[in-house]
């Protein structure tokens, strides 16, 4: 077999590992107790599945027709940096509105915080 051709299926490969941490996510968010815990499923299967997609596919044409593509570079740095951002403030604004936690959580780790500011 030729390089590209081993690099295509390594590439392939690739891709569907993404698309099974993007799945394994959705399982996630069906499947878990609060919005806390799926939110987390949420935002960190689909920041890894669809990084592992996207920098696939630019890895693909880069060795494929040899140049790099910028709008695939662009998404990856945008979901890189607002889906993180966007799971916690989801989860920061659920939080807030005084959404409660699985009652068999292990702690609650902003209730002194909260406590702290309504007291002043």
């Amino acid at each position: 077999m030729r390089m590209k051709e081993n690099l295509e299926i390594i590439f392939a490969a690739v891709i569907v590992l993404g698309a099974f941490v993007n799945l394994v996510g959705a399982i996630g968010v069906i499947r878990l107790p609060d919005i806390y815990t799926r939110n987390h499923a949420a935002s960190k299967g689909a920041t890894l599945g669809t990084l592992l997609i996207l920098t696939a596919a630019f890895l693909f044409f880069w060795v494929e027709d040899g140049h790099m593509n910028a709008r695939l570079v662009l998404g990856i740095i945008f979901v890189f940096v607002t889906a993180p951002v966007a799971g916690h403030l989801i989860s920061r604004a659920a939080y807030n509105s005084g959404v409660p936690l699985w009652e068999k959580s292990g702690q609650d780790a902003l209730k002194a915080k909260k406590q702290k500011a309504q007291s002043k």
